[in-house]
């Protein structure tokens, strides 16, 4: 099977695996190559792989989607972090989401601020006459 990992930045991963393990909204489900095709909504988790050479592989994945369609496995999701043991990926999701979690308060801040300005601007050009 190809495991494709798609974020909104780019691809994270686009490698030929044997095996899938993921967490979907009502639980844990494997898949190998010759499975059925399959959907699944994916909770933020684990997702673990067994590469072709047989090694199992760990990512930290948010919420997302997994699509199965013959050999062909795509996992779409907003974050995701690619990781080698899972005592390893621990701190790395921690630093990364983190530092992610702190651009967007910082993104949300920012657009609150802009909107404040231009609905004063709209006050002043209210009280000024303009209609």
């Amino acid at each position: 099977m190809n495991l494709k990992i798609l974020l909104p930045a780019g691809i994270l991963l686009n490698e030929q695996v044997n095996k899938v393990i993921a967490e979907a909204v009502n639980g844990s489900f494997c898949l190998l190559p010759r499975h059925i095709d399959f959907l699944a909504a994916l909770a933020p988790g684990i997702l673990s792989f067994v590469s072709a050479e047989g090694k199992e592989e760990f990512l930290a994945v948010d919420e997302g989607v997994l699509v199965k369609a013959g050999p062909e496995v795509l996992v779409s999701s907003t974050r995701a972090v690619r990781g080698g043991e899972l005592g390893q990926l621990k701190d790395t999701v921690e630093r990364v989401f983190r530092h992610i979690d702190d651009q967007e308060k910082s993104a949300r801040s920012t657009m609150a601020k802009l909107e404040a300005d231009l609905v004063r601007g709209f006050m002043e050009l209210g009280e000024r006459g303009y209609k």
